[in-house]
């Protein structure tokens, strides 16, 4: 009888435990399952369905010319970098009513925040930091870190009191390892459905890797991969594998987890899908819950109705779909149609809710022109970016000539894009369009070279002359180069320690920012100018830097701490610990007391580009030059103002050259930049074009004239 009494009291402490144990997982996971975005998603979600909210706005075809007359000049902002004034939050700062002011005068009409959502990861109840600068964001919440949702909301006040917006991002490929991959990662619900993640068999478990003590993955081997396609679990390797840390070899886009105890009890093992650091597993776009879908519709919803934004970006939405294909070495993982129907889902919901969108892609043109055709209203200038670098680091225009008439030979209208200085990311010499044609040849520089062949030299240009020895400060990532414009600029013109410049060698890295400026400010579609870029920052000694560069991820050094108002002088941080970065030109209400300053020069750019819509402007006309380092691009104005050509000599040696500009057949030219009369288009056609080295001219042409 006590035996059984013995056994019975023993198996009641069991259930009580097990009882307790499941209590408490139950807890976590309902404590897991309340902040995920999935969830909140579908709170958000309520708000526009069934409501005639929804029905308030186009949006089947994308509204490129009101999101350009909106706002065409933006100022882009990284929340991480900024200084803020003593006690204050970024948002706060962000939205301060004397810069706000300050913008307003110089004309910009948005502003992009960068990501602003907490982001990283959480293991048990604990935050873990972001492994990718707010671009793996777990919350639909925003970071305390950078302030409130009220702080937000004055933002937005203060933005459209001086006739401005404020533009938000979504990322629609991937998210950290928050609340919503620790519930798939346990089975529960739908949760699984969102990424693209494989339960794997218990008696395949052999084919995966072990998982270090401290991690809670390991990265697939190709043999490993290979194995698991065999097996039908994935579709293979990927096309190209993005991550940032250049000479690591062997890295697949798959990783392992390791064993995780279901809210069901049972133990599992998962292999999931990443484009770039393991701390970003992929969404799933065509999983049948559906549930990618629902929660980047209540990230919209959130940044759209909630915090006010008008403008979105789609971060590398290139990578939305990927798909088996047999007999080949590769999965088909880039430039996927799927990818360009989520692309549009998510431009389409933007434009029924009232605003916009841009998109994030830097993929061949053929590609860039189907994303655009029914999805975001904007593009990021991916296409001539490589192209203006090159031609201010070697003097010679010749790939960006070639990037503009590819341009029309693909129907790509520049009012369609976003011409961007300096951003968060390195200066990318991926030219995947010359990649995806390495056998097709082009005409560049009356020379007959193929696609792979153009890339290769300018990947060798750009290794010889703006990093190693000619320039120790830069540093390459796998995609690029890492560095600011004006350290882009200081390698141009072989300055050796830019933090200790002559003042001749600061007026000449002063001049081709401007340029570069120039080229972008001066044509159709929005112009954008990052705080970086103002205040004329250099980059970051690694030095500086060591636990954010430990893996080789040198994209930090673009990313040094700025403080566009001189709030605060003294401080050596950022609010998020990043070191100020040495600053050329210093806070804009400094520079705006000096008519020459970088600042007031791109004030002067920007009126010109107000006074005469050359945003909402045509491009007509490329015309040809014989000078290797000039580009000319003509516009026609809207409202007939006339005719607008850009002519810009990225070359050391002043040039003088007869041109055709048919479209302005005898009228005057005018250069808006100085005033000054810039000579006659001859009846012909013909124009004598006179450029200083490092010169650009703004040329508005009007008034018939007779000369021959």
């Amino acid at each position: 009888m006590r035996k059984i009494l013995k056994v019975i009291v023993l198996l009641m402490a069991v259930f009580a435990w097990t009882s307790m144990v499941r209590a408490q997982d139950g807890d976590y996971i309902a404590w897991l399952e309340e902040r995920s975005m999935l969830r909140n998603g579908g709170l958000l979600a309520e708000q526009v369905s069934g409501k005639g909210v929804q029905w308030e706005h186009p949006f089947a075809v994308p509204q490129t010319g009101e999101a350009v007359e909106r706002a065409s000049c933006w100022f882009v902002a990284y929340p991480a970098a900024t200084i803020t004034p003593k006690g204050e939050s970024v948002l706060s700062a962000l939205g301060n009513e004397s810069m706000w002011k300050i913008f307003g005068d110089m004309g910009f009409r948005a502003m992009h925040t960068g990501p602003l959502k907490r982001a990283g990861g959480v293991v048990g109840r604990e935050f873990t930091p972001t492994v990718d600068g707010w671009f793996d964001r777990i919350s639909l919440e925003l970071d305390p870190g950078f302030g409130t949702e009220e702080e937000y909301k004055i933002l937005v006040a203060n933005a459209a009191t001086n006739g401005a917006v404020i533009v938000g991002d979504v990322i629609p490929g991937h998210t950290g390892k928050g609340f919503d991959f620790r519930l798939a990662e346990r089975a529960y619900k739908d949760y699984p459905g969102l990424y693209s993640m494989v339960e794997i068999k218990k008696e395949d478990w052999g084919l995966l890797p072990e998982v270090p003590a401290g991690s809670d993955s390991a990265n697939l081997s190709s043999s490993q991969v290979e194995a698991l396609l065999e097996k039908g679990y994935i579709p293979g390797h990927l096309q190209r594998v993005l991550f940032s840390v250049p000479g690591e070899k062997g890295l697949t886009g798959w990783d392992a987890t390791g064993v995780v105890k279901g809210a069901d009890g049972i133990e599992r093992r998962w292999v999931y899908l990443h484009y770039f650091r393991p701390g970003q597993p992929t969404l799933n776009w065509l999983d049948p819950s559906f549930a990618a879908n629902r929660l980047i519709a209540g990230d919209i919803i959130k940044t759209r109705m909630v915090l006010g934004a008008r403008f979105i970006r789609l971060d590398a939405n290139s990578f939305l779909g990927i798909e088996i294909r047999p007999g080949a070495d590769k999965c088909w993982s880039e430039g996927h149609p799927l990818s360009v129907v989520a692309s549009d889902y998510i431009a389409f919901l933007m434009r029924k809710l009232g605003g916009w969108s841009f998109q994030e892609l830097n993929l061949g043109l053929g590609d860039i022109a189907k994303f655009s055709e029914n999805g975001p209203d904007l593009s990021y200038d991916f296409i001539t970016r490589p192209g203006y670098d090159h031609a201010l680091l070697t003097g010679n225009a010749e790939l960006l000539k070639l990037c503009l008439r590819l341009m029309d030979e693909y129907g790509i209208s520049p009012m369609k894009l976003i011409h961007a200085m300096q951003n968060h990311d390195e200066i990318t010499y991926e030219l995947v369009h010359f990649t995806e044609h390495a056998d097709r040849t082009f005409d560049i520089g009356g020379r007959e070279e193929t696609g792979k062949e153009i890339r290769e030299k300018a990947v060798s240009d750009m290794r010889e002359t703006a990093v190693g020895k000619a320039a120790p400060y830069n540093k390459l990532s796998g995609n690029g180069l890492c560095t600011t414009y004006t350290g882009l600029c200081s390698a141009a013109f072989g300055v050796k320690d830019p933090y200790n410049m002559t003042g001749e060698e600061k007026e000449k890295v002063k001049n081709g920012h401007l340029l570069m400026a120039l080229f972008n400010a001066m044509q159709p579609g929005v112009f954008a100018i990052s705080g970086w870029d103002l205040v004329g920052a250099l980059p970051l000694k690694p030095g500086r830097i060591p636990s954010l560069v430990a893996d080789g991820d040198y994209r930090w050094i673009n990313r040094g701490a700025y403080d566009i108002m001189g709030f605060s002088p003294d401080a050596e941080t950022s609010s998020e610990g990043i070191p100020r970065a040495v600053s050329l030109y210093g806070p804009l209400p400094e520079q705006l007391k000096d008519p020459d300053s970088f600042a007031s020069r791109i004030k002067r750019m920007l009126d010109i580009r107000s006074e005469y819509g050359i945003a909402l402007s045509r491009r007509i006309e490329l015309p040809e030059v014989k000078a290797k380092g000039v580009v000319v691009m003509v516009h026609e104005l809207p409202g007939d103002k006339g005719i607008q050509a850009t002519a810009i000599n990225f070359g050391r040696e002043p040039v003088k050259e007869l041109i055709d500009i048919n479209s302005a057949k005898g009228m005057a030219a005018k250069d808006l930049l100085t005033g000054e009369e810039e000579g006659k288009v001859f009846s012909s056609g013909k124009y004598d074009l006179d450029l200083g080295a490092l010169e650009g001219k703004v040329l508005l042409f009007g008034e018939t004239s007779e000369a021959e």
